[in-house]
């Protein structure tokens, strides 16, 4: 098991260049930023510059605010910097966010994220030298001239990791990528029951060659009253993430449906307090760990790639021990 190092949801192109220096001397193998407030492949394209070992995600970049030949042409730059280091992460988003944020068409989710990486794959196989000639029900790749070509990657091409929930997403990522980047909001249940068997229905029964990530909410803290409010945080971000109808299958799972109503419908109203007073100890015990230890024993035979997903103030050192101690186990005979 790999160990990874996130970066702050918020933080800017510069600050995620400074924390992939941070997380290459603490000693992570991978480091990953997400795409927010800002554009991902910048900050990544700033990271790669910077650092020299470490490999480099986006987790997420989103597909659908884009098309194939830009993602493309994006990862194949960003995997020039890195070196060959970058890992091209790709996430659907939810549809509000696609038609009312980004102003692109959605439908049939699943089935266009698949057509989305078959793309992206066909526009770098022509740059080795074949006719692009690609035609779907969503992009269509057909003019390619020398001019536009920038020809094979000296490093390869990127891998590309799909980001799932729901079991449709899931099996699609196992039929087209080289990896899954499962959502934090996630149980080992859901893991072990839903998430690795519709992986390896669509890969024919095995998940040799195939790489599963995961970023655990982890409560961390020096004291009682620092895991206290470390505690509090995590509630509220499970209350966030479970309000999304997107999510419910998880909460389904453990009996947990109505709860997702109520939070869908306190959402819309923003009243993110009373949201996060619905989440009991038990919800939080199923979808958190406490420390290292926890996430090793619950996530460590059923991950490949781990990072720690703390949604609150930490000290660095206090999570660099935490994913040092994973790394030491990980290694282990």
């Amino acid at each position: 098991m790999l160990v990874d190092f996130a970066a702050d949801v918020a933080a800017t192109p510069i600050q995620v260049e400074a924390a992939a220096v941070a997380a290459e001397k603490d000693g992570y193998d991978g480091f990953g930023a997400a795409e927010t407030r800002h554009d991902v492949f910048t900050a990544l394209t700033l990271a790669a510059r910077a650092t020299e070992r470490i490999t480099l995600q986006s987790a997420i970049a989103v597909a659908f605010a884009r098309n194939p030949m830009t993602v493309a042409t994006l990862a194949n730059d960003l995997q020039l910097i890195s070196e060959g280091r970058f890992q091209l992460g790709l996430g659907s988003q939810v549809q509000a966010h696609i038609e009312r944020r980004f102003a692109m068409p959605w439908g049939k989710p699943a089935a266009r994220m698949e057509e989305f990486v078959r793309a992206v794959r066909a526009v770098w196989t022509a740059w080795g030298g074949e006719r692009l000639a690609f035609r779907g029900e969503f992009y269509r790749h057909t003019l390619m001239t020398d001019f536009f070509n920038p020809g094979p990657n000296p490093y390869g091409n990127p891998e590309i990791f799909v980001a799932a929930v729901g079991e449709k997403m899931t099996r699609t990522a196992g039929r087209v990528a080289d990896g899954l980047l499962v959502h934090p909001l996630t149980s080992a249940a859901y893991l072990a029951e839903k998430t690795r068997p519709a992986l390896r229905e669509a890969r024919g029964g095995s998940l040799d060659d195939f790489t599963v990530c995961l970023s655990p909410m982890v409560v961390l803290g020096e004291d009682e009253a620092a895991r206290s409010k470390a505690e509090q945080a995590v509630k509220g971000q499970i209350a966030f993430y479970a309000s999304t109808p997107a999510y419910r299958a998880v909460l389904d799972m453990h009996g947990w449906g109505e709860l997702a109503d109520r939070l869908n419908s306190l959402s819309r109203r923003q009243a993110w307090g009373e949201m996060t007073a619905l989440i009991s100890d038990d919800v939080l015990d199923t979808f958190a760990v406490v420390g290292a230890q926890g996430a090793r024993e619950r996530f460590g035979k059923l991950v490949d790639r781990i990072s720690l997903y703390t949604p609150y103030e930490v000290d660095p050192a206090l999570k660099a021990a935490a994913a040092s101690s994973l790394s030491r186990v990980a290694t282990e005979p």
